[in-house]
């Protein structure tokens, strides 16, 4: 079905945008509303476009842009600034955000980190009860104590000074209109409002998300936010100062301070926040080149690990979704997980004390001999008693350069949330951006129309354990660990063969490998790769999507001994690959709202 002609405007209603994005199965919340992706059979090349986005009117609002000659950064803008909106549960201005940029025509690869962090007042034992314990994590989450300092509207205003064609205040227009005149409540917010019932103890966001019975807005419901729809314009106007100083400013600081766990955030924390751009993380996978962010996100790196692990494996021909393989993926999941556990974390932070920069841990834990040796680890038979951290030190790596501490093992919750999509403008400019509030709702607070984010939790809570400081223990100006992973291919001729990211917490570094190895091992569409049943390996244990597997895979897995548990793992993955006549071959998780379009620059 082409959709490059739909207008949003011209849409009465959320099931009639669904229906004609593609999404005509809408199930249940967080378990299965995106689209098989019935979309444009347009090729690309000169004047073409692409998007894929977790809601159809983020969506819509990112190919208005890219219609009209904008950018892929400019696109990301408009795309992010009515997630926030539609899906205020997962992304929002009030979170942060770490982009992957490709420029074809300069041949510049650029990382933007955008991620939150903690206000100067912070200290390790920030999340620590008197007596000592760390705290509940919803005790933790609820309120200003695990609010982060935002990073999404600097970091893309940077990303923009860059890389943007339209002005910047044009990126917002889509959004505050929708804010101001309404959207329609979607099934995946209704149900989460309806999960989340401390959400509406909390008087912006109860007032806003809940009727006067304290019922959630239902689905269909239009639903307006005109202080949002303020904020939008007042960013719009007056670029990321007029969010990091001023009326938004003072907002933010006094919802974080006269909340429940109140933060310590000062308007001198938000004056001085500042985006980094950043080397990516790369590595080579078969015939394709994978970069994604570095420190302090561990996605990148991790992913990265688990692909070179199992590159001496027949992972082709043991098939998708077989017993040989998931076996495989786990173990070589295992082990990647040990050393991002104890090495990955703000590592340019941690080299003011001392330990390494990200650009030496990333180049230890991605050294190809190193991971030769992790992988030789991997028993193909049976899964291993016992997985450590390896130790990169003694591989081609100058001790003069700083030391591989031996941090203790984190402890920080991490529960999934977040959102991704992916961009391409009509001059091949690639966006692989990952965005997130943290948890669902983030905080639960609301300030200038916008949930603010709980990113702080991502932080360990236990700042020492057994005896060895933690790496991702909580300290001021820090900026918490992250598992996001946007990704950009690139093939044998260093041409960009693909993108893709994923929501879910730790578990995004699975779903993304997975959908990698389904497109790149077995030769699957996007569609299909997207499709494929979850199995990640993220809090020490193996998880298979629940009721994906048929009993006979369990049981083979258990015979290996893995203690096989089930689970919903709701991945939102966006994506696509360049095809050989140059086709895009887009998809979108059926596991959420998600839809994708392409199209091309419309001319008078």
């Amino acid at each position: 079905m082409n959709v490059t002609g739909l207008k949003l405007l011209g849409i009465s209603s959320l099931a009639a945008l669904l229906v004609a994005c593609g999404n005509q199965d809408a199930k249940t919340p967080e378990a299965g509303q995106g689209a098989d992706a019935a979309q444009s059979e347009n090729k690309a090349g000169e004047g073409q476009w692409f998007i894929s986005a977790a809601n159809p009117y983020a969506v819509e609002a990112g190919a208005e842009i890219l219609k009209r000659g904008g950018s892929a950064v400019d696109a990301a803008i408009a795309t992010q600034a009515v997630l926030g909106l539609v899906e205020p549960q997962s992304s929002g201005l009030g979170g942060g955000a770490f982009m992957i940029h490709y420029d074809p025509k300069a041949g510049t690869l650029e990382t933007y980190d955008g991620r939150e962090v903690a206000p100067a007042s912070a200290t390790p034992e920030r999340f620590l009860k008197e007596n000592g314990e760390p705290m509940n994590f919803y005790d933790a989450v609820v309120g200003g104590l695990s609010v982060g300092v935002p990073g999404a509207v600097r970091m893309l205003e940077l990303a923009h000074q860059d890389h943007g064609k339209l002005p910047w205040a044009e990126n917002f227009e889509r959004a505050a209109t929708l804010a101001e005149n309404g959207f329609e409540v979607s099934p995946r917010l209704n149900g989460l409002l309806d999960r989340i019932p401390r959400l509406k103890q909390l008087p912006a966001a109860g007032n806003y998300f809940y009727s006067e019975n304290g019922a959630p807005h239902p689905v269909g419901y239009t639903l307006k936010n005109p202080e949002y729809a303020q904020t939008l314009k007042t960013i719009a106007a007056g670029g990321a100062d007029a969010f990091y100083e001023g009326p938004i400013a003072t907002a933010i600081v006094e919802a974080v301070n006269n909340a429940p766990n109140p933060s310590g955030m000062t308007l001198e924390d938000l004056a001085n926040y500042k985006p980094v751009k950043r080397d990516p993380a790369c590595g080579d996978y078969r015939a394709y080149h994978i970069c994604s962010m570095p420190p302090p996100s561990s996605g990148g790196v991790t992913v990265i690990q688990i692909l070179s692990m199992l590159e001496p494996f027949d992972i082709a021909g043991a098939g998708a979704g077989s017993i040989e393989a998931l076996h495989l993926l786990f173990e070589a999941s295992r082990l990647a997980y040990a050393d991002r556990n104890r090495y990955l974390a703000d590592n340019e932070n941690l080299a003011k004390d001392g330990g390494l920069t990200a650009e030496q841990v990333v180049s230890g834990l991605l050294n190809p001999e190193y991971l030769a040796d992790r992988s030789a680890l991997i028993d193909p038979a049976k899964a291993a008693e016992r997985v450590e951290p390896g130790d990169p030190s003694s591989y081609d790596y100058d001790p003069a350069n700083g030391t591989w501490k031996q941090y203790g093992a984190d402890a920080s919750p991490e529960p999934p949330s977040t959102s991704h999509f992916v961009i391409v403008d009509s001059d091949g400019n690639v966006v692989s951006m990952t965005t997130t509030v943290e948890f669902a709702f983030g905080s639960h607070l609301m300030a200038a129309g916008m949930v603010l984010n709980n990113q702080l939790t991502d932080f360990s809570f236990l700042p020492v354990r057994d005896g060895q400081p933690v790496a991702n223990a909580v300290a001021p100006g820090k900026r918490p660990r992250s598992s996001m992973a946007p990704v950009i291919v690139f093939d044998a001729e260093g041409d960009v063969w693909a993108a893709v990211g994923s929501p879910g917490g730790p578990a995004i570094i699975g779903y993304v490998a997975k959908t990698l190895l389904g497109m790149i091992d077995w030769g699957m569409t996007t569609q299909d790769a997207i499709n494929l049943p979850n199995a990640v390996y993220p809090r020490g244990k193996p998880v298979l999507e629940e009721g994906a597997f048929d009993a006979q895979i369990v049981a083979g897995l258990e015979a290996k001994g893995h203690a096989i548990t089930q689970s919903g793992l709701t991945s939102g993955v966006h994506a696509f690959k360049l095809l050989p006549d140059g086709t895009y071959d887009g998809g979108a998780d059926p596991r959420r709202e998600g839809v994708w379009q392409t199209g091309t620059v419309e001319t008078d």
